[in-house]
């Protein structure tokens, strides 16, 4: 009978209904897209964050003091500890391993270079230093698994324009600095001297690409790292290394000393890639190793991400509060209009409690409908969104359909509160008198 008396009751009055029902849709449309972007939202940004660069940085233990007089290192560019090549394929072994997204080892050697094209030298004395930075470009890794991967500077450094092509791996070519490029006279196509400092070891390599990156890499050769290992006489060895990495951004919990933490905060932190937890890791498997986060991308990356997130809990919130709104004027009316039948009822036995939870069932029907309907409204929106924003649409979640559906009940039941309080108050004898 109590079901039979809410299903008749919620045919009745379509007008008010249709208007609640629409309130109500629009604004769990709004969350669920919400919703659905801020879920998807942390990944998608966090990717397109890697075209920003690493945002982790190795080198030796032995350098983490360097000798610094005025904020001047006076240390030579070759000076300091070396690291083992081969300990790299362990980036890939980390919990987090999948989080790395590439990484480039970096050696750098101070060089005279000599053009036979333009005739031209590049030596201290007469235009300056160069470097040759030898790295990887894009170079397959054995993983101990069995598996390769392929990383290089084209993934830690997205943002440098080769005009040309990348040198190849283990070749005789190079990619030099637009600059340096101008300074020397040469051109793409060119074959160029470079020596360490001894003149009676030359090594050639082809220009095959120029490249402008707007930093100090342009006054640069760019080199395989067999190439720079060569000149330095350090096989296998390289002295920094840059490591492009997917992460959550910190809180005050992560931003606390590790050393603080209890067991089980321990493993919170730990299973969470903040990226002190993924550097923590990186250090462990590299032994000998000084891992340093770049803040600059880091906190930069957290900073936009968190005001994303903020923005749309924002618009989520508004909307909610506009259709508890909408639900409660909608829901007073309804109640002054069935005063007689609410009289009536409570003449016939009825009570307060029983009445009221007449009317709540009646509204959470409402919400059910409305706020299936804004669900699948909402993911039409959240496609757009995501579509036109990020360029992927987000996927429909089951779990974002149930946290719906139980904030459209909520919103109902806060909206009509009120007047549902109002209602159950009701005397009936006045109102069958129709004072």
């Amino acid at each position: 009978m109590f079901l039979r008396l809410v299903a008749d009751s919620f045919g009745r009055r379509p007008r008010h209904k249709l208007l609640t029902g629409a309130a109500l849709a629009l604004g769990m449309a709004v969350a669920t897209a919400a919703l659905s972007v801020s879920l998807d939202v942390g990944d998608r940004l966090a990717k397109e964050f890697r075209s920003l660069g690493a945002n982790l940085l190795v080198t030796p233990q032995a350098d983490s003091l360097p000798l610094e007089i005025g904020g001047v290192d006076y240390r030579p560019v070759n000076a300091g500890a070396y690291l083992p090549e081969a300990d790299l394929p362990k980036l890939k072994t980390i919990f987090w391993h999948n989080n790395i997204m590439g990484f480039s080892p970096i050696l750098e050697v101070p060089i005279e270079a000599w053009s036979p094209a333009s005739k031209s030298w590049i030596t201290p004395a007469l235009a300056g230093k160069a470097s040759l930075i030898g790295t990887w470009a894009q170079h397959n890794v054995e993983i101990p698994d069995g598996t390769t991967y392929l990383t290089g500077v084209v993934k830690t450094n997205p943002w440098w324009d080769v005009k040309g092509q990348w040198f190849g791996e283990d070749s005789r070519q190079c990619v030099v600095g637009m600059n340096l490029l101008k300074r020397i006279g040469a051109k793409l196509g060119d074959d160029l001297n470079v020596s360490s400092g001894d003149h009676a070891k030359w090594v050639t390599l082809k220009v095959v690409g120029v490249l402008s990156s707007g930093g100090s890499e342009d006054e640069s050769v760019l080199a395989p790292l067999s190439v720079a290992q060569e000149l330095a006489g350090r096989p296998r060895r390289y002295r920094k290394l840059y490591i492009s990495a997917l992460t959550k951004p910190e809180d005050a919990f992560a931003k606390r000393d590790p050393k603080s933490f209890t067991p089980a905060e321990y493993d919170r932190w730990f299973c969470t890639p903040y990226i002190s937890s993924i550097a923590f890791q990186i250090q462990q498997e590299l032994l000998g190793t000084d891992v340093q986060v770049i803040r600059r991308v880091a906190e930069g990356e957290g900073q936009i991400l968190t005001r994303v997130r903020m923005l749309l809990w924002l618009v989520t919130g508004a909307a909610l509060l506009a259709a508890a709104l909408a639900v409660g004027a909608s829901s007073a009316a309804s109640v002054i209009e069935r005063r007689t039948e609410i009289g009536l009822m409570k003449a016939l036995g009825a009570g307060s409690g029983t009445v009221g939870f007449l009317l709540a069932a009646e509204q959470l029907l409402l919400a059910f409908v409305g706020g299936g309907a804004g669900y699948a409204l909402g993911i039409i929106l959240a496609r757009l969104l995501g579509e036109e924003i990020f360029g992927a649409a987000p996927e429909p979640s089951l779990a974002v359909f149930f946290v719906i559906i139980a904030l459209a009940a909520g919103v109902t039941i806060l909206g009509s509160a009120l007047p549902l309080r109002r209602a159950s108050r009701y005397e009936p004898a006045p109102i069958l008198r129709g004072e």
